[in-house]
């Protein structure tokens, strides 16, 4: 008998690939939700128990623009900073690494420069 307590939940995606496999579109579905969702860009990282590395697939569709890249790259960014500090509790490592996507930003004109 199945331990009541332990249950599965799947996210679907479907990328729609052009002639030369280039991402067309991205879409995902959260089981649980029923959300459907288009993306555009989508960055998915695993860690390989037996190899001990990350094994990663990085897609974005021609329509991904630069600009969307890179509010995409400094949200990633500071997103990674608040997981970490949820899993290791390094809150002074994850606020440099929040400070950084923030300088980020910056650079890259996601967010306007402070002074």
């Amino acid at each position: 008998m199945a331990d009541d307590k332990n249950r599965t939940s799947e996210i679907r995606l479907k990328v729609q690939l052009d002639e030369n496999n280039i991402p067309v579109t991205i879409d995902w579905m959260a089981e649980d939700g029923q959300l459907q969702h288009e993306g555009k860009a989508m960055m998915f990282s695993v860690w390989d128990k037996k190899e001990t590395t990350t094994l990663r697939v990085d897609l974005w569709t021609k329509e991904m623009y630069v600009e969307e890249m890179n509010q995409f790259f400094m949200e990633s960014l500071i997103t990674m900073a608040d997981v970490f500090e949820r899993a290791t509790g390094e809150g002074e490592m994850a606020s440099e690494m929040r400070d950084f996507g923030k300088y980020f930003g910056e650079r890259m004109e996601v967010l306007k420069r402070e002074g």
